[in-house]
């Protein structure tokens, strides 16, 4: 039963936890994913673009189909109606699951969440949004710092939250309602893709002593990878994998997305991805300062190279230019895996996950600044996906919600200056993730992403000038 507290919650693990790590969107026009010359361009980068179909792009192709075969029974085994079970889990209620060795930030065990289904073999990867870290200001929240989700590690009840995110109901508005589900929980600071126990110290005194020292276990690479594990033990057959999560998430689904086809080897049929807000651009744009900084503090060029290890075949780009270029990841995976269907999300003025890419990297920038270099970063990352067969974008323009962050959760306001309504939620959770002139929400976006018949487009929304954060609203997603 939904509670008002857990809608509340929900807000509160959003607002706090989406803001993860790199994009933001821009105040220039925008025309449509494809080839032309009529687009508007931030600093250096510049985007060829076209008024095709009113931001519709060209059908992607050719796409060798994939063809999922559900003919296979869903074993009885797998879970159970009985409420009352006490030795088989109970069919779509959240079960935790927690694996020896695995950690969060601060030592404690790692927990994530599994959800079966009794009528569907298929499987939907929820990666867990929540911010990032890399010094001891911003893996404690000293002062307010920005930081990252569950520090202290991972409630039981965690779902009583993420459950009512758009991708994790068992409703008819989530088009992978059937599906078995997975929620990776994030509790590392590495947007589930860091490798290294850091030592962090304060710059200051703390408390009124000397300088603190913390020790933080970036250690999402290794929980995703025994996850991973885990998954392909639990599912012997999946017709369709469709890997998600926004913000942290968005970016950690895209990363670990060769983790879990690789553990799930030929037991995946078909592969599907969604990153939503979680972008990995180019490392020669306004994000290189940030990628300098991680590389380190996360052993994540150890990561990259375990990455490629990963992909099947033999990969067009070298390690080393994986490592140079983070970016080149989105051509990498797409290249292995030329059946799968890939899709990124964001909305063009996301004003939070952008704030971690940029704000402490250029002290003083404006809310216009951050857009800029959003702009600029999306720019280079577009003709990459424009290249590649199987990769496509959606790209509405702005929500107020949640500092314009994350399309596929459902609107929740921002409050206190806009508090959340339990009706709009639950009732109308795709709203304001829709491109009105393209008669398209994300649902039917994501719909079409998981029919093999269908064609990939992408879709870039037109700047709207009257659409912006009031002063009290950008204030708010700035604290």
């Amino acid at each position: 039963m939904t509670t008002r507290r857990s809608l509340l919650s929900l807000t509160a693990f959003l607002l706090g936890a989406a803001a993860a790590l790199a994009a933001c969107g821009g105040d220039d026009d925008a025309g449509i994913a494809g080839t032309g010359s009529d687009a508007g361009a931030t600093g250096d980068a510049e985007l060829a673009t076209s008024a095709i179909e009113a931001g519709i792009g060209p059908a992607k192709g050719p796409v060798v189909a994939c063809a999922p075969d559900e003919s296979a029974p869903v074993p009885t085994t797998r879970c159970t109606t009985d409420v009352t079970s006490t030795t088989m889990p109970v069919c779509g209620v959240w079960t935790k699951v927690e694996i020896p060795g695995t950690v969060c930030g601060d030592g404690s065990q790692y927990k994530f969440f599994v959800n079966y289904s009794n009528t569907s073999n298929d499987l939907l990867v929820s990666f867990e949004p929540g911010g990032a870290c890399w010094d001891y200001a911003s893996c404690t929240g000293e002062g307010g710092t920005r930081g990252a989700a569950n520090p202290n590690g991972i409630p039981d009840d965690h779902m009583s939250e993420y459950q009512y995110l758009n991708l994790l109901r068992r409703t008819a508005d989530n088009p992978a309602q059937a599906y078995n589900m997975v929620f990776a929980s994030y509790c590392t600071g590495d947007i589930h893709t860091g490798d290294k126990v850091a030592t962090y110290t304060s710059d200051g005194g703390v408390d009124g002593g000397g300088p603190a020292t913390i020790t933080f276990n970036h250690k999402g690479h290794d929980n995703t990878v025994a996850m991973a594990a885990w998954i392909a033990q639990t599912f012997p057959t999946v017709p369709k994998l469709f890997v998600t999560g926004c913000s942290a998430g968005g970016a950690g689904a895209l990363l670990n997305y060769p983790v879990l086809r690789s553990a799930l080897g030929a037991q995946a049929q078909c592969g599907y991805l969604l990153d939503d807000s979680g972008p990995i651009f180019h490392s020669d744009g306004p994000s290189k300062l940030l990628d300098a900084k991680i590389r380190d503090a996360w052993n994540v060029d150890g990561v990259i190279a375990e990455i490629a290890g990963a992909l099947p075949g033999t990969p067009s780009i070298s390690v080393a230019a994986l490592q140079a270029d983070y970016g080149q990841v989105n051509t990498a995976i797409a290249e292995a895996y030329p059946k799968d269907r890939l899709a990124f999300t964001a909305y063009r003025e996301d004003f939070n996950y952008s704030l971690y890419s940029y704000q402490s990297f250029y002290p003083g920038s404006t809310e216009a600044q951050i857009h800029a270099f959003f702009w600029q970063d999306l720019q280079e990352l577009i003709p990459t996906y424009d290249a590649q067969p199987n990769l496509a974008f959606y790209i509405p323009y702005f929500r107020t919600d949640n500092c314009s962050h994350c399309v596929s959760i459902p609107p929740i306001g921002n409050a206190p200056l806009e508090p959340t309504n339990d009706n709009t939620v639950l009732g109308m959770p795709w709203q304001g993730s829709d491109i009105p002139e393209d008669m398209i929400d994300l649902k039917a976006y994501t719909t079409t992403l998981l029919d093999d018949t269908q064609p990939m487009r992408s879709y870039l929304q037109a700047v709207i000038p009257t659409e912006m954060f009031t002063p009290a609203e950008s204030m708010q997603c700035l604290e």
